[in-house]
Formats: structure tokens, sequence, C-alpha cells
């Protein structure tokens, strides 16, 4: 296989992120909602508290304007809670004004002691239409700007959306060396070149691995030519339990409520519905055999009741286990996980995989911020 360039070339760990719902993303049947399960600061947090007391080391605190609560506010209300975890905190390119984002950003970095990460968001707002060009055109400008407010003494900025000539003291992160991590996922053209230039870890959805392997062949020629390496991601849902059986007949369970025209108005309600990335999932569940595996603990059919990531890993944990170590000798180096319901999948994935899988936090890797413990060597951390 021709060689795929990571920036963490020789290291055998990953970054373990679990999902805070807070866009009223969960449930415990999908498409039957519960209010049980609705998008409150106390639903959210608490799953936020739990991964960080398990011993995740990232979390994805994403980005929705019809549904759920808004992410920087609720990621300000409960950094002061958290340990050890990072906050993968999405932004949407163009909402804020840059040098208001880049200060709230630099603010929230402090609370965390350098445990921000950040998620880029490149679809349209609320009542905004553009074409996908101008869309990342815009989220290039706001990355350039916020890379100046971190990494300069002024904002000396004249693009199409953007002109700024402002001093940058009151926007500087904890983070040095760069500031904050960018984790960027899209799959158009425009898309994965705004994300070799300027962002550190590609994020994919789950797909056929001879697919996920050509993404990272792409995306790591494209790195090349701004003289850049990345590092890779996939955001993928799991169901782990005890037996093979036992996981398979709870995927049966989750999605025993689902009926097509409920699973195409719960797809066709996000922002993101039309996008390429919803398209490529949309294909690989038709490409799936009669029990939704595109592979071999790889099932699709949770992708008929939501937008998005469109696919679980289903197994025992030993099967669960091994693919996550395949995906990292591909050189995927982050995971962001969830389920349904969160809090439950959380804790069953944190007994039964979690202390199997050599987890470090990208930020130490990257040495933005002190590491807390030397990183496992390559070839270990396989469970026999």
């Amino acid at each position: 296989m021709e060689e795929i360039k990571v920036k963490s070339k020789g290291v055998r760990a990953a970054e373990i992120s679990w999902f805070a719902p807070i866009c009223n993303g969960d449930d415990e049947f999908l498409a039957a909602h519960d209010d049980r399960y609705k998008s409150t600061w106390t639903n959210a947090s608490k799953i936020l508290l739990k991964a960080d007391e398990l011993g995740y080391k990232n979390i994805l605190c994403p980005s929705s304007y019809q549904v759920g609560q808004d992410t920087l506010t609720f990621a300000s209300a409960v950094a002061p809670f958290t340990q050890n975890i990072n906050l993968l905190t999405a932004i949407r390119c163009g909402e804020i004004h840059p040098p208001m984002l880049a200060r709230a950003l630099a603010t929230l970095d402090h609370m965390l002691k350098g445990r921000l990460t950040i998620n880029i968001i490149s679809s349209n707002l609320p009542g905004e239409d553009l074409a996908s060009e101008k869309r990342y055109q815009k989220s290039r400008e706001v990355i350039q700007i916020l890379k100046q407010c971190w990494t300069q003494e002024e904002i000396d900025f004249a693009g199409e959306y953007y002109t700024l000539k402002l001093p940058t003291d009151p926007v500087k992160p904890y983070q040095q060396n760069g500031g904050p991590l960018l984790y960027f996922g899209g799959y158009s053209p425009a898309g994965q070149d705004l994300c070799a230039e300027f962002c550190d870890v590609y994020l994919m959805w789950p797909e056929a691995e001879n697919r996920i392997i050509n993404h990272m062949k792409t995306m790591s020629q494209l790195a090349e030519k701004y003289n850049r390496v990345i590092d890779f991601g996939l955001r993928v849902h799991v169901i782990v339990r005890e037996t093979e059986e036992e996981a398979k007949a709870y995927a049966g369970q989750l999605m025993s409520k689902v009926n097509a025209d409920r699973g195409d108005e719960v797809r066709g309600r996000a922002l993101d519905a039309k996008s390429l990335g919803v398209a490529k999932q949309s294909a690989m569940r038709e490409a799936a055999d009669n029990e939704g595996f595109i592979e071999p603990h790889l099932w699709t059919e949770i992708g008929k009741a939501r937008s998005g990531c469109g696919a679980a890993l289903v197994g025992n944990p030993e099967q669960i286990i091994s693919k996550i170590n395949r995906y990292m000798d591909l050189g995927i180096r982050s995971f962001i996980f969830s389920g349904y319901p969160h809090l439950n999948e959380c804790q069953l994935f944190a007994k039964h995989v979690l202390p199997h899988i050599p987890n470090i936090s990208l930020p130490q890797l990257y040495e933005r911020v002190p590491k807390e413990e030397p990183l496992t060597p390559l070839g270990a951390g396989k469970r026999s």
C-alpha cells in the first residue's frame, strides 16, 4: 500500500473521544424522541463530565442552529467542572465576527488551561445559501484571521469577506506553537484543500476501509503541496456488548421504531442533509449486505434515522478493539465515538474497550501544552 503520511508518524496511540449531544441527538430508540433525553444543560453536561471521569481524552461539542444549545456557551459553562478532558468545540465560520471569535476561543482556552480543540464547520448559516466555494473561502479567511490573532502581534488581513487591521493583545490563547488544534471534516475539493492548507486533523465519517484509505491518500498528497503533514480522525458510532449476538440484538432494538417516512424527516431537517458527505453515507448504506454491514462489524443501518455520521462499529470487545487497531495501523490518530443513549454507551465502551487502547491527548502530542506521560511505543497496546 502506498504510504500515507501522518503527522504523528511512529506513534502507536490515538485520541479516544466521546460525543456530547447538545444538538438534541440523544435517544433510546432512533426516530422516536423521548423528552427524557432532550438536550438540556443537565443531560449534556452529565455525559461530558462522565466521559471526563472515565478517561476519554476529548469530547465533541457539536453545533446546530435548529435544535439544542449554543456550543460556545455550553463549552464555557462546563469548562470549570472538567479535570482532564479536552473540549472539541464546533464553530460555524462566519457566525461570529472573527476577532471576537478569536477572543472568545482564547478565553475558553485559558479556562481549560490548554484543553481546547476546535472543529471547523463550513456549512451555510441559517438563512444563508452560499455556494460551496464561497462558503469555504469565508472559512479560509476566518481561519487565517484566527491564526494571525494567535501567533502575531497584529491582524493585518485583506480578503473577500474581511478586511482588518487590529492589535491582537486581548486574544492570545493559553496554548503555544500555533494555538488550539483545528479539526475539519468535508469531502468537496474546496473543503479538502482548505483542510490541507490550514487544519491539523482531517475527520472522516465511516466507510469501507478501501475508501477510507483513498481519502487519506488524497489528503496526504494535498497537504504535501502546502509542505504540511496532517493527522486523521474517524467519527463513528459504536455498539459493544459482551457477545456479538448481544451487540447485534441491541442494534436491532435501537432501530425498531424507525420507518422510512420518519427516517427521511429526521435526516432532512439537518443543515448538512444535502452535503457530499451525507450522500456518501447513503451510498454506503445502499451497498451494504442484507443485515446492513458494509464490511465485518461496520453497520450502516443507523444512517436511516440520522444525518451526518451514518454507521456504527458493532461487536464484542475483542472485535471492536481489533477494528480500532486496524484503523490505527492505517494512521488514524483520533476517534470520536458515540452511542444511544449516549451516557449508557459511554460507560459500556469505557468498560469494555477504553482500557485496551493507548489513549493520548493530541494537543500534548503536538506540544501545544505539556505532556502528561510518555507515549506508548509503536507496536504496543494490542489485546491478545
